[in-house]
């Protein structure tokens, strides 16, 4: 099983607190050494010049002085065993040792800090160990020249025991304090830095908690919370909105998922009606009876034909529609005259009948150049003309009329029909897509579908299809499209 986080952190803080322990520990038993060391020195300070002072005899080679030099060292040897006495020449090199033969391994002394130390030198002061080893603290003192003598003739030199040896009793007490101590400085502060980080890794733990217990079928509200104060509270924070996300877009994609099916059901009940009686159609042409009565399978091939002209209508609504959705940017570009274009659709809607289904009203137009898909603009003008000739009455034509404020050209395709519904008419006042979701009619089909192509044709232009308001009954729809960058832009109002 792996460790917790807050128990790696633990483990973590607990390692570098036994490294600071440690680290303390050896700096207190340095510093201590260091001050002992001084100590002793300066407390031995005066000790060689005391002895040169009283007991001359120790430079003295006569045999005489040989039995004094025997009593100083057992006198010495007596007050501290741990000192050793050395007669040195002006050069520094050993000349007698007062004490065991043969011990003397370093028979030269590095007198600089000798000479510094009798000039008084900031303490503790290191010399040569004659016998071997790092160097020691000291004491030491000049003889005095003897008569006739130009030169001092040498210096008596004392190393110095080891601090510890010097207080017997005195470490063991003094370190046991100080690992207590440090030991329980320790504890208390990985005690405390235990508690610390559980505080901290408690919100990470239950951030962790959330995170498992999260379903994204049924998400649990987002808990109310303060604004985030640390890196914890922003990620808690973070979640919470991506969790909310993440359920709007499950909702939007179960809300389009519902909308794909009612858009196939009603699909397919606008194409059930129109292929059921074709088929029926097909099958009474090619029945005997109906074949050798040429004065009744003509309407009879008509009615298929209209039927066959429904699916087919609708087939290709349901692709260009498509299509459209697919993309961003417009097949092809060309600068044309949207006023020459407003004709010639408006045109096409009367060849030459007595009785206009279609009047351009208002002046006739300027020269306005747009910048666009021509094809599709002409595809636009001919549903939105056409859904007002089929949902308009028959005694009064749609009026189609062109307007211009200096940047976009609209058309205006008004009717006097029973009006939009109201909740197509708030998706084109807001650019929201008019088949997304699906409007449900009263009689089940698609429906819309010329409009949702005009709209989305506006959209690929910079423009908009919106609903104007107008006196009486009717539809009023505006195609408000961005004229070119080289049009005019003082045509004035049409």
């Amino acid at each position: 099983m792996k460790a917790s986080l807050a128990q790696r952190l633990t483990w973590a803080l607990a390692l570098l607190l036994l490294a600071f322990g440690l680290f303390v520990a050896a700096l207190v038993r340095h510093v201590g050494q260091q001050q002992e060391e001084t100590g002793l020195q300066r407390l031995s300070q005066g000790l060689a010049a005391h002895i040169v002072d009283h007991w001359p005899a120790v430079r003295s080679a006569d045999a005489a002085d040989r039995s004094a030099r025997s009593e100083l060292l057992r006198m010495l040897m007596t007050v501290n065993p741990g000192i050793q006495v050395y007669l040195l020449d002006a050069e520094g090199s050993v000349d007698h040792y007062i004490g065991e033969p043969g011990m003397v391994r370093t028979p030269r002394v590095d007198l600089d800090p000798v000479r510094a130390f009798l000039a008084r030198g900031a303490l503790p002061l290191r010399g040569t160990d004659p016998m071997g080893g790092p160097p020691r603290s000291f004491s030491a003192a000049m003889f005095p020249p003897l008569p006739g003598q130009a030169r001092p003739p040498g210096y008596l030199y004392i190393v110095l025991p080891a601090a510890a040896s010097s207080l017997p009793g005195a470490e063991r007490p003094l370190w046991q304090g100080a690992a207590w101590a440090v030991a329980a400085a320790v504890l208390a502060t990985l005690a405390l830095g235990a508690l610390l980080v559980r505080h901290l890794t408690q919100p990470l733990q239950q951030l962790a908690g959330r995170l498992q217990a999260y379903d994204i079928d049924s998400p649990a509200a987002a808990p109310a919370r303060p604004p985030p104060q640390h890196e914890v509270g922003a990620i808690a924070a973070a979640f919470d909105t991506m969790s909310q996300r993440v359920a709007r877009q499950v909702q939007a994609r179960g809300e389009q998922e519902t909308a794909h099916r009612e858009l196939m059901a009603n699909l397919a009940h606008d194409l059930r009606t129109p292929l059921t009686a074709l088929h029926g159609h097909l099958e009474a042409l090619a029945s005997p009876d109906w074949a050798e009565d040429p004065a009744r399978r003509g309407p009879l091939l008509a009615a298929a034909l209209a039927q066959s002209d429904k699916v087919r209508r609708l087939s290709q609504q349901l692709f260009e529609l498509a299509t459209l959705q697919s993309t961003s940017k417009l097949p092809q570009r060309e600068c044309f005259r949207l006023d020459e274009l407003v004709a010639d659709t408006v045109q096409k809607f009367d060849p030459g009948l007595p009785r206009a289904t279609v009047a351009l009203t208002g002046p006739a137009p300027q020269a306005l150049l747009l910048d666009g898909d021509l094809h599709l603009i002409e595809r636009a003008l001919s549903n939105l003309i056409d859904n007002a000739v089929r949902h308009a009455p028959g005694t009064q034509p749609v009026q189609v009329s062109l307007h211009c404020d200096g940047v976009q050209a609209q058309v205006l395709v008004a009717d006097s029909g029973p009006g939009l519904p109201p909740e197509l008419a708030r998706r084109l006042d807001a650019d929201q897509p008019v088949r997304e979701p699906p409007l449900p009619r009263p009689g089940g089909g698609v429906g819309g579908l010329g409009l949702a192509i005009a709209q989305r044709i506006a959209l690929l232009h910079g423009g908009s299809l919106r609903v104007q308001a107008g006196p009486g009954g009717g539809t009023r729809l505006v195609l408000a499209l961005p004229l070119a960058a080289a049009g005019p832009s003082t045509a004035g109002r049409a």
